[in-house]
């Protein structure tokens, strides 16, 4: 009976988020948009809170384990309004789309953005995985990782995420644990033409996005160069049985 409900409120909710177009609003332009100047003025804000607490970081607590790219979220609380008058109006908190975080914290902290459009469209695939009581593996396009079957989910068509690096919408995949992740396979692709970082073969090339631009590739899985020089995701857990293929 409670199994029932739980399925029957997602339900609801799923039916809802279809409703309001997919549960990812699209926001004004200035609320997703990574302005220079906001970030410098919260990276001045957190280099003055490290000044006078002998090296912290504003950040909130997250577990060990989660993604580098979204382990330190900046905590407003710490900074606003002794360091900085105001949040960003494109920062989460504010309406906007960003989430404020530090980057390379335990050796240059650098604040960056996430775009957590990324995590509302898994929050969405993972809702719908609930209700269908199964994962929708489709064709494998690298070891553990797998394309989504978004037909068996009950979606018209692909959802995608907008690209923060090009025009580009980008995929969303699914690894043999099931859990969610984009695929930034199509701007590492057009960075490796050109940048000037010297990529080692068994290294994770996502810092090449990192690096560049202000927006971090979080909700990603690692990268790593194929025989042929190409970004391949790399996910390193035991392979699906043939058993666990057959039952989704």
């Amino acid at each position: 009976m409670k199994r029932m409900i739980q399925l029957m409120s997602m339900t609801v909710l799923l039916t809802l988020l279809a409703a309001c177009g997919g549960g990812v609003q699209e926001s004004p332009e200035s609320l997703r948009t990574p302005y220079d100047d906001q970030i410098d003025l919260m990276q001045r804000a957190v280099d003055q809170y490290r000044e006078t607490t002998s090296g912290l970081l504003p950040i909130k607590t997250r577990e060990s384990d989660t993604d580098l790219y979204i382990k330190y979220p900046i905590e407003f609380s710490n900074i606003v309004p002794k360091y900085t008058e105001k949040i960003p109006a494109n920062a989460y908190e504010k309406g906007g789309v960003f989430q404020y975080v530090i980057y390379d914290a335990e050796v240059e902290p650098r604040v960056k953005l996430v775009d957590i459009r990324a995590a509302e469209r898994i929050r969405e695939l993972n809702l719908r995985k609930q209700v269908n009581g199964k994962v929708p593996f489709g064709d494998e396009i690298a070891p553990n990782v797998y394309k989504i079957d978004f037909e068996a989910m009950g979606f018209k068509k692909p959802l995608t995420v907008p690209s923060p690096y090009s025009e580009s919408q980008l995929p969303l995949v699914v690894a043999g644990n099931g859990q969610f992740y984009v695929d930034y396979s199509i701007d590492l692709a057009n960075e490796l033409k050109t940048t000037e970082f010297d990529v080692q073969k068994d290294e994770d090339i996502r810092y090449i996005l990192a690096e560049k631009y202000n927006v971090l590739p979080a909700y990603s899985l690692p990268y790593r160069l194929n025989e042929a020089g190409e970004p391949m995701m790399h996910y390193e857990i035991t392979p699906r049985t043939s058993e666990e293929k057959a039952e989704n």
